[in-house]
């Protein structure tokens, strides 16, 4: 079920000062895309500071549910059954992790899912920074079609034997990592790191087992609904900075955040706030912990002059909503 091995490599290019001293370069296969779906493989290839491979493992993980879109992963439920849980994966998968930047494919995905599955096993973690190989792409203003990883791979010659293989999927990915990060260390380019932050609180809603055939495993069909009662408060408009939230402000989330997701949302609402799930004119706060993620909302909230805050910033806001004008 695991696999472990280790080669050594080195560059002489000369190379920036800042940059880290090495990388995790991560991909995980998931029984979906929700916040309840869980992972069922992951790799890790470790890389020094320059690229170069270190070694790299692989595990089953044993998600306890429905594997989702086999036709996707390959992965059934028999081939699942004798793996590991995460909870017994979780301290070999931190060892490949520590002290490194996570690098991923959409990495926000990959680390939001990670997080996740460490949050339920009450762990956390060692992830401080996280590195998008799309950004990277941009930054470098590399010509690719579109920015899937079969494009990335094809632009640097990387032959990709098994798609959607957690294994091939990380090989794949390291191999056009590592000529990127020497064009960028060539240019002087600036890495697109971003602050990864542990989930500090997490509540896991039950999701039963899918009975029917995998040909019919559809995934809005069985996970629970987060359907909120409209706020009862008119939209006082736009949040000041140096003032307090007042109720029915429609307030929005982007990216991943310490505290998780619905939890933060639940007490938003707890506080009289209208939870947005998009952004208009009309939103009166953003609330992101990466404000040059270049998400849609991030971008749209630019474009309207929407105030944006972090988790932090918002947490102490929270903490004394004005109440709503009477009448």
């Amino acid at each position: 079920m695991l696999e472990d091995q280790t080669t050594a490599a080195s560059s002489p290019t000369a190379w920036p000062i800042a940059y880290p001293q090495g990388y995790a370069v991560v991909d995980v296969e998931t029984t979906g895309l929700a916040r309840d779906d869980r992972i069922i493989s992951a790799a890790v290839y470790r890389l020094d500071a320059r690229g170069e491979v270190e070694d790299h493992w692989y595990t089953l993980v044993n998600p306890e549910r429905d594997p989702g879109p086999v036709w996707i992963h390959g992965l059934t439920s028999e081939t699942l059954d004798g793996a590991p849980l995460f909870q017994d994966i979780a301290e070999e998968f931190s060892a490949r992790l520590d002290g490194r930047v996570l690098v991923a494919h959409n990495a926000v995905f990959d680390w939001q899912m990670i997080a996740r599955e460490y949050a339920r096993a009450k762990r956390e973690a060692p992830v401080r920074q996280r590195l998008c190989t799309i950004a990277l792409s941009k930054e470098l203003a590399l010509p690719l079609p579109n920015h899937k990883l079969e494009s990335l791979a094809a632009h640097f010659g990387v032959v990709q034997q098994r798609a959607h293989h957690a294994l091939d999927d990380a090989r794949v990915l390291a191999e056009a990592f590592r000529p990127s990060l020497r064009a960028a260390a060539a240019r002087s380019v600036r890495l697109p790191l971003h602050e990864c932050r542990p989930l500090t609180e997490w509540t896991d809603h039950a999701v039963p087992r899918q009975s029917a055939s995998y040909g019919s495993y559809r995934p809005t069909s069985w996970r629970p609904a987060r359907k909120r009662p409209a706020c009862p408060y008119p939209n006082p408009g736009r949040y000041e900075d140096g003032r307090p939230l007042k109720q029915g402000m429609r307030i929005a989330f982007s990216g991943d955040t310490s505290i998780e997701r619905d939890l933060l949302e639940d007490r938003a609402v707890e506080a009289g706030l209208h939870v947005a799930t998009s952004i208009s004119r009309l939103t009166s706060l953003l609330v992101t912990n990466d404000p040059d993620s270049g998400t849609s909302k991030v971008v749209k909230a630019r474009q309207f002059g929407t105030p944006v805050v972090d988790e932090a910033a918002f947490g102490q806001l929270l903490s004394n909503v004005e109440p709503a004008s009477e009448g």
